[in-house]
């Protein structure tokens, strides 16, 4: 596929007439959770079919949605005060116009691939922007819109909030959604004194001690030419038989969510011929800290710790399904409101910074494997983006293979089904495919 591209720009934000313009020189600081989430622009990648609106509505919706979501407009840089933070001072987006001399159906790749990297701006390069644009169309008129942003900046729930906010200004609507409320000093208080009722030390923090060459695993010479990801379609039937299966003798059932992840790790287990039962296996999960810290919804920030699910290989392979998801769920739960405070006064503290500590959300490895990580967007409204003609025709994550570490996001189809994109090693695709399948 070759993308032809047209045009680059600065997108600034606009302001409704008789709005006071604000201060160019206000900086945001980074909160204790934008400090230890992963520093890196990620994306995600939408389809839309014809008719799709013009370039000139999408980006004055764009314009209209960067005055309300300021910090997506600014910069990060150091404040006075030499702490990282967002500079919101109207800097702008990156609007990426860009042509692709063919039908979408031809050309677009079904999952993640390396060519879903010429769709959307790129994630390496020294980034001036924290919001980048890419609106590729295609001669059938259809339109592939690449967004990118700096996770330091905003998680993905508040992400998705952005882009459904999107949506409703290119239309001309309301946004219909509380202001965003941003990170200040003062909102998550180190308490006097400070207790640390749990151990952050190797969970969100670790102490560097070797080269971050030596974290890489014991998989030798492999490389990211020796995985590829797969796309798992789990059908409402399905699901609704691996919950059943899961839950049973259970008087509340498990939830999707934690049912499929508990899937995918007995499936990537057995795929990966682990020989030792003995072994130890777990998974890195997201848990959302605004229902558990009472803070709305509409937080424009990070706001996201972790959990780690840990059982040996001899049970993933010889226990039932809810031995799994019962790891998980009892893993998540302890991830509590005292968790989340005992986390920011152990933040808070100045011992991450006497010790010489480092956060352990960095994307250093190519192989996972005994362990995963899974990146849900199940309760995102990621797939609400809506331009003026309809949702999307579908939309993916962005091209990572690194191998354990995968998405789970509902399908396109809107019919209750869940898209699992996993990569796993080329050698072990064939068993993966058949024990995703198998609800045994």
């Amino acid at each position: 596929m070759e993308v032809k591209v047209m045009s680059s720009r600065l997108v600034k934000p606009s302001y409704p007439p008789g709005v006071p313009q604000p201060d160019t020189t206000e900086h945001v600081p980074c909160s204790v959770f934008d400090k230890i989430t992963y520093h890196i622009q990620m994306a995600i990648i939408y389809a839309f079919s014809p008719p799709v609106p013009s370039i000139a509505d999408i980006e004055h919706g764009l314009a209209a949605v960067l005055g309300v979501y300021r910090a997506f407009a600014g910069q990060v840089r150091p404040g006075p005060d030499g702490e990282l933070g967002v500079l919101l001072n109207d800097h702008g987006a990156r609007l990426i116009e860009a042509s692709v001399d063919a039908h979408l159906a031809d050309v677009a790749p079904a999952k993640p691939s390396p060519d879903v990297q010429l769709l959307h701006p790129g994630l390496e390069d020294e980034i001036e922007e924290v919001v980048q644009v890419q609106l590729t169309r295609f001669t059938c008129g259809s339109l592939m819109v690449g967004f990118t942003a700096n996770h330091a900046v905003a998680d993905g729930r508040a992400t998705s909030n952005f882009l459904v906010a999107w949506g409703r200004t290119v239309r001309g609507v309301p946004i219909g959604l509380p202001p965003p409320l941003q990170h200040h000093p003062g909102l998550f208080p180190l308490r006097d004194p400070p207790c640390f009722e749990f151990e952050h030390r190797g969970v969100e923090f670790y102490r560097p001690t070797t080269p971050a060459s030596s974290l890489l695993t014991a998989h030798g010479e492999t490389t990211r030419h020796d995985i590829v990801i797969h796309k798992a379609h789990f059908t409402k039937a399905f699901i609704a038989a691996l919950r059943a299966k899961a839950s049973e003798g259970r008087g509340h059932p498990f939830s999707r969510f934690e049912t499929i992840v508990a899937h995918v790790w007995r499936a990537m287990t057995r795929a990966r011929g682990l020989g030792d039962p003995c072994q130890a296996s777990a998974i890195r999960l997201s848990v959302d800290g605004r229902p558990r810290l009472g803070v709305p919804e509409g937080y424009f920030g990070n706001l996201v710790l972790w959990a780690f699910p840990r059982t040996t290989v001899g049970n993933l392979l010889t226990q039932p399904l809810t031995h799994a998801a019962q790891v998980i769920h009892d893993a998540v739960k302890q991830v509590d409101r005292a968790y989340f405070q005992s986390f920011v006064d152990f933040a808070s503290s100045g011992v991450v910074e006497e010790e010489g500590l480092e956060t352990t959300a960095v994307l250093n490895r190519d192989v996972l494997c005994p362990d995963l990580d899974v990146d849900s967007w199940l309760t995102f409204p990621f797939q609400e983006l809506d331009l003026g003609t309809g949702g999307p025709s579908y939309f993916m994550p962005p091209y990572i293979p690194t191998e354990g570490m995968f998405f789970l996001v509902p399908s396109c189809l809107g019919d209750g089904s869940v898209d699992a994109f996993v990569p796993v090693f080329k050698h072990s695709l064939e068993a993966f495919k058949q024990c995703c399948c198998s609800v045994e």
